[in-house]
C-alpha cells in the first residue's frame, strides 16, 4: 500500500463506475451549489474491510464503492503525523467527450476534488491510528462538529453566484471571505496568480484562492532545472513519462507543473499526479502487450520501477531541500541503470534534445537564488521562457493554419461559404524553411527535427496536435460562418427575394435564426450592427410572406 504525507495539491485519478446527477436545473433545490460542486464524502478507512463512504451530502447524489475506491493519500503512522491536503481526479466511466469545454462547463471525462486526510491515534484500533478523509472544499472543522457543519456549509455554497468566466468573486464560507477568479480565455498563459484587490475594505480580509495550476514553477522545478528544456519537449510530443517522488506532495506538484509547460498550448495527452497500485487503471497503465500510453504518471511507489521498467522515461526525484538552497541536480542516465528497488535520483532516457540547453537562462535563474530573488519572480522568468518555447514552436502552425482559410472575396450572400483546405503534413514541412520556428526562437539547435522527429512526426500524432487543430480548425469555421452572415446582411435582400419561391424564402429565415441565435450566444464572432441588421432582414422576410406562413414563423 502506498503511504505518504504532506500538506499540498495530490490528485488522483481513478474510473467511476456509475452516472452523476450533473448539473441541477435552475430553480432546483441545490442548483447553485452544483454550479460549484458536485458532492460532498466523507471516508472512513479501515485495516481490515478497506475504505468505506460514511455520508455524502446532498444526499440525492449517487456513488457506488468502485466511486470512491481509489485510495487518497495516506499520513504515515507515526506520533504527529500532520493531515495531508490532496487534490484528486476520478475518471468518469461513460460519458460524451468534449475536447474544449468552456471555463465553467463541466468537465465530461472526469471528477475533480479536494482531500482532507486525517490520522489519529486510537489504540482501538488495530493498526493504531483512526484514518478518516473528507473530500471537501474546506475539512478541518467537520472533525470537530460533524454532520451539522458539513450541512452549514454547503448552504454556504447553495448562495454563492455563479461562476462566471473573466470575474473575480468574493465567497463566504465559515466565517472566511474567499477571493476567486474565474478563469476565462482572455487570460494571458504568462500572468501570475490574482492578488487581492486593493479597493474592497472587505472584514475579514478575503483569502485570494488560487487554481491548482498556477503553481510556484520554479519551486516545482528546482531539482531539473538543467533539464527543463528536455522535459518540454517530452510534454510536447505527448511522450509517457513515470515521475518517481519521495511524497505525493512532491510527486503531484511536479506532474501539474509539467503538464502547464506547454501554454498556451493545451495539454491534451492523459496524466495522473498521485497513482496507486490500488486505481482501477493499474492493469492499463503497467501491460506490456502495448506500448506505453501518452501519459505523464506521478507515483510514490518504488515498486512502479519494476513495473514500469519498459517505459522510455522515468524521473526520479530526491528528498526536497530547504527553499533557500540549490538542490542537487539530478542527472541524465540511461534507462539500462534502473535499479528495482534502489533507484537514485535521476532522469532515465535515451531521448536526444533537438534544441540545446538555454544556458543564459540557467544562470540567469542561480543568479536570482544567490540575491534572494522571490519565487514568483523566478518563476515568471521560467514561464515566460516556456510560453516563448511553445509560441515559437507554434508559430508556423498557426501560419500555414491561416493559409487554409478560403479568401474573403469568395464569400457570396446567397451561396454556400467554401469549405476550409486541409491540413496536409507534407505541405506543411515544405513551409518551415519560409516561416520555420528558426525564425522566432534564439535558442540554437535542429528546431525542424521537433515536427519530423526521425520521420516518424510524432507530434502530428499526439493528442496534442490533434486538440489544437481541433479547435484552430473550429475558430476558423466560426469566423467562415460569421463573414458569410455579414456579407448576407450586406446584400440587397428584396432584390433577391423577387424571384425566389417561398419555400427558398422560409430556408433564409430558418437559416438567419440559427446563426442569430449562435452569434448571441457568442459562438459567432459577429458585430452588434451585423446583428441588427439580420434582425431587421427576418422580419422584412417574414413580412413578405402570406399571413398563414407569418403565423407559421411568428406564433402569438
Amino acid at each position: 500500500m502506498d503511504q505518504g504525507s504532506g500538506a499540498g495539491p495530490h490528485r488522483a485519478r481513478g474510473r467511476l463506475g456509475a452516472p452523476s446527477c450533473g448539473a441541477r436545473a435552475p430553480g432546483a433545490p441545490w442548483a447553485r451549489f452544483s454550479a460549484w460542486l458536485e458532492c460532498v464524502c466523507v471516508v472512513t478507512f479501515d485495516l481490515e474491510l478497506g475504505q468505506a463512504l460514511e455520508l455524502v451530502y446532498p444526499s440525492d447524489f449517487q456513488l457506488t464503492d468502485k466511486e470512491v475506491g481509489p485510495s487518497p493519500p495516506r499520513s504515515s503512522a507515526h506520533p504527529g503525523s500532520r493531515p495531508s491536503l490532496a487534490f484528486l481526479c476520478f475518471r468518469k466511466a461513460a460519458s460524451a467527450t468534449c475536447p474544449f469545454p468552456t471555463p465553467t462547463q463541466r468537465e465530461p471525462a472526469h471528477y475533480f476534488g479536494y482531500v482532507y486526510f486525517r490520522q489519529v491515534k486510537d489504540s482501538s484500533v488495530k493498526r493504531g491510528y483512526f484514518q478518516k478523509a473528507l473530500l471537501s472544499l474546506v475539512a478541518p472543522e467537520y472533525f470537530d462538529k460533524l454532520a451539522p457543519c458539513l450541512e452549514a456549509v454547503c448552504d454556504e455554497v447553495d448562495q454563492w453566484p455563479a461562476p462566471v468566466p473573466g470575474q473575480t468573486l468574493n465567497l463566504p464560507v465559515m466565517g472566511v471571505v474567499l477571493q476567486v477568479h474565474i478563469p476565462s480565455r482572455a487570460d494571458k498563459p504568462e500572468s501570475g496568480p490574482p492578488k487581492q484587490c486593493s479597493h474592497e475594505n472587505l472584514l475579514p480580509a478575503p483569502v485570494v484562492l488560487t487554481s491548482v495550476h498556477e503553481l510556484d514553477l520554479f519551486r516545482c522545478f528546482r531539482p531539473v532545472l538543467a533539464h527543463v528544456q528536455l522535459l518540454w519537449e517530452l510534454m510536447l510530443l505527448g511522450e509517457p513519462l513515470l515521475v518517481l517522488a519521495p511524497s505525493p506532495a512532491v510527486s503531484s506538484e511536479m506532474v501539474l507543473a509539467l503538464t502547464s509547460c506547454l501554454q498556451p498550448l493545451k495539454f491534451c495527452c492523459d496524466y495522473r499526479p498521485y497513482f496507486t497500485v490500488h486505481d482501477s487503471e493499474f492493469k492499463e497503465f503497467t501491460t506490456r502487450t502495448q506500448a506505453p500510453p501518452s501519459v505523464v504518471l506521478g507515483v510514490t511507489n518504488p515498486f512502479f520501477i519494476k513495473t514500469l521498467q519498459h517505459w522510455p522515461h522515468v524521473l526520479r526525484i530526491g528528498e526536497p531541500k530547504m527553499p533557500g538552497d540549490l538542490p542537487k541536480q539530478v542527472k541524465l542516465k540511461k534507462p539500462s541503470r534502473l535499479k528495482t528497488l534502489d533507484t537514485k535520483p535521476g532522469l532515465y532516457t535515451a531521448y536526444t534534445t533537438y534544441l540545446h540547453r538555454d544556458k543564459a537562462l540557467l544562470r540567469r535563474l542561480l543568479k536570482g537564488l544567490q540575491k534572494k530573488r522571490p519565487s514568483d519572480v523566478q518563476t515568471a522568468v521560467l514561464r515566460r521562457h516556456l510560453l516563448e518555447l511553445t509560441q515559437s514552436f507554434l508559430s508556423p502552425l498557426e501560419h500555414y493554419m491561416a493559409s487554409l482559410m478560403p479568401l474573403q472575396k469568395s464569400i457570396t450572400p446567397w451561396k454556400t461559404p467554401p469549405q476550409i483546405h486541409p491540413f496536409h503534413q507534407d505541405d506543411f514541412l515544405c513551409s518551415l524553411e519560409h516561416s520555420g520556428p528558426q525564425l522566432t526562437c534564439l535558442l540554437k539547435g535542429d528546431r525542424l527535427g521537433l515536427y519530423r522527429w526521425a520521420d516518424s512526426r510524432r507530434f502530428f500524432k499526439s493528442p496534442h496536435f490533434d486538440g489544437w487543430y481541433r479547435q484552430r480548425h473550429k475558430e476558423m469555421a466560426q469566423k467562415l460562418e460569421a463573414l458569410h452572415l455579414e456579407a448576407i446582411c450586406e446584400a440587397n435582400i428584396e432584390i433577391w427575394m423577387k424571384d425566389k419561391s417561398e419555400v427558398e424564402v422560409v430556408d433564409l429565415v430558418l437559416k438567419l435564426r440559427e446563426r442569430l441565435v449562435r452569434a448571441q450566444g457568442h459562438q459567432l464572432p459577429v458585430k452588434e450592427a451585423t446583428l441588427k441588421r439580420a434582425r431587421l432582414y427576418i422580419e422584412t422576410v417574414i413580412g413578405s410572406l402570406p399571413k398563414d406562413l407569418q403565423v407559421v414563423l411568428c406564433p402569438p
